[in-house]
């Protein structure tokens, strides 16, 4: 490895680790993403550095213009790595359902927070309405740049890295592909991508049981961290996804601490939702078969939570 220009060169190329100890025996084969090993600790960092990228490219973004967005965490702390490098300042909106590690890496970083309340620190369809409307307010009243995650296509392009990551690590063998919904970016950009590899790719969407708004259901509270906001997001098809899993805040949070334990994988609590279902899955193929997840980021951003007591 030669010397990188700045952090940004380090986004990608994560390892691709086999399940061992939480797979049931007869189980086709799990690899997931280690995620966390990118600079901020998350996946998102793909997604704001393309956002950026493509905003800066083509002039919607130039130099010394502010940027705002809101978030439930990660995206936020993401953003904030890639405009601090930039030369971008970025007004975040957030909660306090966002954990407290990742308030304040995005504080460290140089970003500037306008924070709301969650009863119960909470996600809800609720909260998502009033991050949304302090996000236009401070663009109206500033002219900021509006990354809008929900959105923005540039971000659903950043992950198409992934998935060419997930194939060739995977020896060019994946029958399955499992990952929980936020803004749907991540799954449309690697399952769209996994899926020219393999055409019969079965994909898997994963959202959390208390506010299964995708398989119909209504929209309810739960602390599943960046995901599930309670409304069908602008990036969800529903040709995009073969089956839909529902996993409960319970089962995301107690297989979170099974990965640290018994697999020495240190993840949050969406990463923990991911395995759940990709143990079901599992169950379901053959073995020798292949099942890939993301492990959406570190958990070292979870450790003030009810995740690791």
């Amino acid at each position: 490895m030669g010397l990188s220009p700045d952090i940004l060169t380090a986004i990608g190329n994560t390892p691709l680790i086999q399940l061992r100890r939480v797979v049931a025996a007869g189980s086709a084969r799990i690899v997931v993403k280690l995620e966390g090993a990118n600079p901020t600790g998350s996946m998102k960092d793909r997604m704001a550095r393309s956002m950026i990228d493509a905003a800066e490219a083509d002039g919607r973004l130039p130099p010394g213009r502010p940027v705002v967005e809101f978030t439930g965490g990660s995206t936020g702390t993401s953003l904030a790595m890639v405009c601090a490098i930039r030369g971008h300042p970025l007004t975040l909106v957030t909660s306090n359902a966002a954990s407290l590690e990742k308030r304040n890496h995005m504080k460290a970083l140089g970003a500037g927070l306008t924070l709301l309340h969650s009863e119960g620190g909470k996600m809800t369809r609720e909260l998502y309405q009033a991050l949304l409307q302090a996000t236009e307010e401070i663009v109206q009243a500033t002219g900021a740049f509006w990354t809008d995650q929900f959105h923005n296509p540039d971000q659903v392009a950043g992950y198409h890295s992934m998935a060419l990551e997930i194939w060739e690590q995977a020896d060019r063998r994946v029958d399955a592909f499992v990952h929980v919904v936020g803004t749907c970016g991540s799954l449309r950009g690697v399952s769209t991508a996994l899926r020219q590899l393999n055409p019969r790719l079965h994909v898997v969407a994963v959202e959390p049981a208390e506010s299964p708004v995708l398989s119909g259901g209504p929209p309810g509270p739960h602390r599943i961290e960046g995901v599930g906001v309670g409304l069908i997001p602008f990036f969800w098809d529903p040709a995009l996804a073969d089956s839909i899993e529902r996993v409960s805040t319970s089962e995301a949070e107690e297989m979170a601490r099974r990965l640290a334990r018994e697999e020495g994988i240190f993840v949050g609590t969406s990463s923990g939702a991911n395995v759940v279902a990709a143990l079901r899955v599992a169950e379901r193929l053959r073995p020798g078969s292949t099942v890939a997840a993301i492990m959406v980021d570190s958990g070292l951003k979870y450790l003030s939570t009810e995740v690791y007591p």
